[in-house]
């Protein structure tokens, strides 16, 4: 996964209205009824039916790290699908969505300029065309590189030039160098 998808998933759960299985039996039950039987478990976490029949019947309790990271996210990415929707919608429509992160930004100019590029640290609230461009772009299956270009886009026009108020010949704004991108709804 990608900075960038892995925060907006951390966003998109902090809307859950209930909390997520715990235990690997729970959620191996979960997941078979998700999927309507065991064979297609087995399939989608690269294990044996008679293995996710054990985990369902409570035979096994504790799997492997390997097998309860790949049950985890499995269980995560089908979470309450429509209350992540609503907040996709939302977020795209109304509430738009803020980012916070920690990284190197800026355009090129004169040294010295405050607009050099350098790290710095912002919390944007982002206007609500942002947000739907930035999840149309992952549910596409856009590249860690091509958010970056969205979320920089989206930064230019809302920091650096305060939506049309300032910095009219600003052509790009790059953002790099990430040590830290967190997104809330």
């Amino acid at each position: 996964m990608s900075m960038f998808g892995d925060s907006l998933d951390k966003a998109l759960e902090k809307t859950f209205t209930r909390p997520m299985p715990k235990s690997a039996g729970a959620r191996m039950r979960y997941l078979v009824r998700q999927h309507k039987g065991t064979r297609a478990v087995a399939d989608l976490l690269g294990v044996s039916q008679r293995t996710v029949e054990r985990y369902v019947n409570d035979q096994i309790r504790k799997p492997r790290k390997q097998l309860a990271a790949r049950l985890e996210r499995a269980v995560r990415s089908r979470w309450q699908p429509q209350i992540k929707e609503k907040a996709k919608k939302t977020a795209a429509t109304t509430g738009g969505i803020v980012i916070d992160t920690r990284a190197r930004l800026g355009y090129t100019a004169p040294i010295g300029s405050t607009d050099q590029d350098r790290i710095r640290h912002l919390t944007v609230a982002l206007p609500p065309r942002h947000a739907a461009k930035i999840f149309e772009a992952r549910e596409q299956g856009a590249s860690e590189d091509r958010l970056k270009e969205i979320a920089a886009e989206a930064l230019k026009e809302t920091y650096f030039q305060d939506n049309g108020r300032r910095a009219g010949g600003l052509e790009e704004v790059r953002f790099t160098d990430i040590e830290h991108l967190d997104f809330q709804l």
